[in-house]
């Protein structure tokens, strides 16, 4: 009996082997071949992420969308506790409306030392006339002038209240407008039309500084990034055609331009195959494509999805047949 299953096994064993082996000669030779002229690599789609983050620490009130939503540019997509924000703000606009009274107060001030001054400076006047005239002893003539100086002084110290009223104004105007902004700050918008990638927050939960609440990804940002020898990078340049080609739909060859080339050298990073294992240093290679050819061709496929780039190293090169833009795409 044991004889019997160690031979199923074995049997087992080998058909799996042939099974692999059959599926992997099929892939490999039903693959068209490339001209001389065109170079591939592996890659995956990408998109550019925008984390939505708080700008002051606080506990999160509410989170208006989950993952996969689809958010317009300034869409509110969440919003911080503003509890102890607001009655910051009333407190703040209560010292406004103070210092503006006060202010009033001080104008007020202003106007009757005004009024006093004048009345000192003229009964000084008529002191001085009435002890030219020697109808009055100097010391009269001392005390109207002593009462001037008092009333002048008096008036700028009344001017000076009105200076600091201002100032107290403008340092409550400035508080409220900060409030204000840490309360602007507290409804967190997208800043692109984009799909919420992930939902990283929940009500609920106290959030640092800087702490992220969503991450979305840019649909109109969509690129693939692959890994070419030297020889290849080389004799591709920025702004040239390209063609990526997804995994995931195979016979949907879509147009590209080379958007970036690495200036340096790096090795192959051990997550990318390469045709060749001698190919050590590489050059990272960035292809954008139109997003309206994801949504109209691929029904708004998912990033991440892996696939091939295709680059024409040799401009006189025609692309093969299967890299063509179908009839419909023209």
């Amino acid at each position: 009996m044991f004889r019997s299953r160690r031979r199923w096994l074995i049997t087992a064993s080998v058909a799996l082997f042939f099974l692999l082996a059959f599926i992997l000669t099929v892939k490999w030779v039903g693959r068209p071949d490339l001209p001389e002229g065109i170079a591939s690599a592996n890659g995956r789609l990408e998109a550019t992420q925008v984390d939505i983050a708080t700008k002051n620490a606080g506990r999160l009130s509410e989170v208006l969308v989950s993952e996969g939503d689809n958010v317009r540019k300034a869409q509110v997509v969440a919003r911080m506790d503003v509890t102890s924000l607001e009655a910051n703000l009333r407190q703040a606009q209560a010292e406004f409306q103070e210092a503006v009274q006060a202010m009033y107060a001080a104008r007020a001030k202003v106007a009757q030392e005004e009024s006093a001054v004048e009345f000192a400076a003229a009964e000084f006047s008529r002191n001085q006339d009435l002890l030219n005239q020697q109808l009055i002893p100097q010391q009269q003539a001392d005390l109207a002038r002593s009462r001037l100086r008092s009333e002048r002084a008096a008036l700028a110290a009344a001017r000076a209240s009105v200076s600091q009223a201002e100032a107290s104004i403008a340092a409550a105007q400035a508080k409220i407008d900060a409030i204000q902004a840490e309360l602007d700050d507290s409804i967190l918008k997208s800043p692109i039309t984009a799909r919420v990638l992930y939902r990283l927050a929940e009500p609920g939960e106290v959030l640092p500084v800087g702490g992220k609440v969503l991450t979305l990804i840019d649909r109109k940002d969509i690129y693939m990034t692959a890994f070419f020898p030297t020889q290849q990078a080389g004799q591709t340049g920025v702004g040239s055609e390209a063609r990526i080609v997804l995994d995931a739909r195979p016979e949907v060859p879509l147009p590209a331009r080379i958007s970036f080339i690495s200036p340096e050298a790096q090795f192959t990073p051990k997550e990318v195959e390469t045709e060749s294992e001698r190919e050590k240093l590489v050059f990272r290679v960035r292809a954008h494509v139109d997003p309206s050819l994801i949504e109209e061709r691929l029904g708004g496929i998912a990033t991440g999805v892996p696939g091939t780039l295709h680059v024409r190293v040799e401009p006189l090169t025609a692309w093969p047949e299967h890299l063509q833009p179908l009839a419909a795409e023209d």
